[in-house]
C-alpha cells in the first residue's frame, strides 16, 4: 500500500515521502496515529497545499526535542529502590521509573523516550541510560540506583 508521510519516520523516510509499506502497517499504525495518509491524486494534492504547514511543525519539534538533549547532558539522576545484601533489586527500575525521576530532576520525557535494550535494571549501580528524543535526536542520561536504607 502505497501512503505519504506526514512527518519523518525512523527507518521508513522523510515527511512528503511515497513510500509503499504493507497495508496492515498503515491501517493500524500509520493513518491512524496521523504520521500517514493514503497516496491517492486527491491527497497528494492536499498535502502540496500543507506541506509548508507540515515542515514548520515538525522543525518546531526538532527545535523542542535539541532543547531537551541540551538540557539532560550531564544530568545525573539517584533512584532510591529497596534492595537485598548484594545489591539485587526486590523488583526492577523500569522505563517509567527512570521517566518520572528524568521529570521530576527538570526534563519533561515520557517513558516510551526511554531505552532499555537490555531489560529493566535489577542491580544497584551507575548505568547510561539512552534516550530518543525525536527521529533525528538521541540523549544520554546517567542514572544511580541506591540501595533504599
Amino acid at each position: 500500500m502505497d501512503v505519504i508521510l506526514l512527518q519523518k519516520i525512523n527507518k521508513l523516510g522523510d515527511l512528503g515521502e511515497k513510500v509503499s509499506v504493507k497495508s496492515g502497517y498503515a491501517r493500524n499504525f500509520l493513518i491512524p496515529s496521523g504520521k500517514a495518509t493514503t497516496a491517492t491524486a486527491e491527497n497528494i494534492k492536499l498535502f502540496e497545499q500543507r506541506r509548508a504547514e507540515l515542515e514548520k511543525a515538525e522543525k518546531q519539534l526538532l527545535e523542542k526535542a535539541q532543547q531537551r538533549a541540551k538540557q539532560l547532558e550531564g544530568l545525573v539522576v539517584t533512584i532510591y529502590h529497596k534492595a537485598g545484601e548484594e545489591g539485587r533489586l526486590f523488583g526492577s527500575v523500569g522505563t517509567t521509573d527512570i521517566a518520572d525521576s528524568v521529570s521530576k530532576a527538570g526534563v519533561e520525557i515520557a517513558k516510551n523516550e526511554v531505552r532499555l535494550p537490555n531489560g529493566a535494571l535489577r542491580q544497584t549501580g551507575e548505568y547510561e541510560i539512552d534516550l530518543h528524543l525525536h527521529t533525528d535526536v538521541n540523549a544520554s542520561v546517567q542514572i544511580v540506583v541506591v540501595a533504599e536504607e
